[in-house]
């Protein structure tokens, strides 16, 4: 892949694929009887809460956050699609302009108060029946509240799941992508893990890895790096942010390293590696990196397409109850095996508690697998792999070394 080929003057996608999203959208909106659904996110200076409007309209916010409210503006930061079946979705939106051969959408409305904006287009309408509010973990309650006084003829009932079902299993064209963005994290992944083999101070690394992404066309979000045994070492960074540290990993340092956040196009990847510096493991080290590695790569051998997901989920307990027998302060934050793969973390969490046995790993989904272990004395390490579902098991997006010995 060129860096040429990351150059898109008219958006990444075509105008059929945005037809084919809002039309899966209002086949589940009929499936469930809604007749009008208002779709709230967040792209000023964020990422997490853009994954449904950026999906629907592949609009973004040019405004650095979300701004304290004043006079000349409320809400500002936030922006909302209306959906109807049988009609182009109508986006507001808090930028004075949007560039059509890049902007999706019907009709557009620039407001630096969007509630305002939603609840005039709203009364126009006139629903006959309530309004299906998806973005209730993304609108904060103000705004919420000024909605509903805006608009006291319309009852709100609420489904934040509509857009995420229909995002779940990935057009074609997105899998191309994510083929791409695992090219490009791959790549990056590779230069701060070398850097780190090597020696560099943690910032050095980071810079290395940022730069192979950038020069892709790509983003990030964080390159966290922790090292040694010390009591720092348990900890997913070296220093917290905003920022990198200085110090730099001695050989014979156990080491870990993520790239994470919207690496291309605003889709999530997030793959991890541990290695050792200078590359000279002892036999504690490497027996650390080898069992630890082990639960990941249960995720990865046992994921396939109708394969369930809490069948997943046993196979890696098995591995782990084998291989980690001590706390670890990761798994502690983050108790699951991996994670469904959008615009950031989606459905399933690779948990018994957060599925069902009705959960299945299906084809054209993208999802990771993970694993963090602690052994006293030899250190803290982690991994984590991206991939594609399949018929027959996954395909790989992260192809960094996995071993550095």
């Amino acid at each position: 892949m060129t860096i040429e080929r990351m150059n898109y003057p008219d958006g990444y996608f075509p105008e059929d694929e945005y037809l084919a999203r809002w039309e899966k959208v209002h086949a589940e909106m009929r499936l469930r009887q809604y007749d009008i659904a208002i779709v709230w996110g967040k792209t000023a200076g964020h990422y997490e809460r853009a994954m449904e409007t950026l999906w629907l309209t592949n609009f973004w916010s040019e405004h650095s956050g979300q701004e304290p409210d004043s006079p000349i503006w409320n809400a500002r930061g936030f922006c909302c699609v209306i959906l109807e079946p049988g009609k182009a979705p109508e986006l507001h939106g808090d930028v004075a302009e949007v560039r059509r051969r890049l902007v999706r959408c019907g009709d557009y409305h620039f407001s630096d108060d969007p509630i305002s904006s939603v609840a005039r287009s709203l009364a126009a309408r006139k629903p006959q029946g309530s309004v299906v509010f998806v973005g209730t973990d993304c609108l904060p309650v103000k705004y919420a509240k000024q909605l509903e006084a805006a608009t006291p003829g319309i009852r709100y009932t609420y489904d934040d799941n509509l857009i995420r079902r229909c995002r779940r299993i990935k057009s074609p064209r997105e899998l191309d992508l994510f083929r791409e963005a695992g090219e490009m994290v791959s790549s990056a992944l590779y230069r701060v893990c070398d850097s780190l083999y090597a020696g560099k101070t943690c910032a050095e690394a980071a810079a290395e890895g940022a730069y192979e992404l950038t020069r892709r066309g790509g983003g990030w979000l964080r390159i966290p790096i922790n090292y040694g045994t010390d009591d720092d070492s348990r900890f997913f960074e070296r220093d917290p942010m905003y920022g990198y540290s200085q110090q730099a990993p001695q050989k014979g340092d156990m080491l870990r390293t993520w790239i994470y956040g919207p690496t291309h196009q605003g889709y999530w990847l997030d793959p991890g590696r541990s290695l050792v510096c200078g590359g000279k493991p002892t036999d504690a080290q490497k027996s650390l990196l080898i069992d630890s590695y082990s639960i990941t790569d249960a995720v990865l051998k046992s994921a396939r397409h109708g394969v369930r997901v809490l069948d997943v989920v046993a196979e890696a307990e098995r591995v782990q109850r084998s291989v980690a027998d001590e706390h670890d302060l990761a798994s502690n934050q983050w108790p699951y095996f991996g994670h469904g793969n959008g615009s950031m973390w989606e459905h399933p969490i690779i948990n018994r508690d957060s599925v069902t046995p009705d959960d299945y790993f299906e084809e054209g989904m993208v999802a990771s697998g993970e694993s963090f272990m602690t052994r006293s004395g030899v250190g803290s390490v982690g991994w984590e792999q991206n991939f594609i579902v399949t018929r027959d098991g996954i395909e790989l997006l992260t192809t960094t070394p996995v071993f550095w010995f």
